[in-house]
């Protein structure tokens, strides 16, 4: 599947029947590669993407109201919620967010190379895949 940046991302995210966020994130992207509604879990359904960090690049501080599964790919990341610890993550390692958490901190680890990591959502169906938070 063609990566896309986040704003068209976000603004084809009809497609999985996902709100769309008003504004995109400079040097990130995110690939859709699976929606399911998940039918033993009355309301729920899983969202599969993976995520591309340019060299340097970061989220801002957000949630996802979702249990989300975090698995990196390559390159090196950088992940925190709020109340935790940040940690530093490698090829093969996880990362878990719970649907209250704040992410405080996403970023590419390292201003030199690339990072991509596989997230699944288990989120509310047709709710927001991600929430900015001041």
């Amino acid at each position: 599947m063609k990566k896309i940046c986040i704003p068209l991302f976000l603004a084809a995210s009809a497609l999985f029947a996902q709100p769309a966020l008003a504004s995109g994130i400079d040097g990130v992207s995110v690939t859709p590669l699976m929606s399911k509604d998940l039918s033993d879990l009355p309301g729920k359904e899983g969202l599969v993407i993976t995520v591309d960090y340019a060299p340097g690049a970061a989220d801002p501080v957000h949630r996802h109201r979702a249990h989300g599964f975090i698995y990196v790919l390559e390159g090196s990341i950088v992940m925190q919620v709020k109340g935790g610890k940040e940690v530093t993550l490698t090829p093969g390692q996880t990362f878990y967010e719970g649907p209250n958490d704040i992410h405080t901190v996403g970023r590419n680890a390292s201003t030199t190379q690339p990072a991509k990591f596989l997230v699944v959502l288990i989120k509310k169906k047709k709710g927001e895949v991600l929430e900015l938070v001041k």
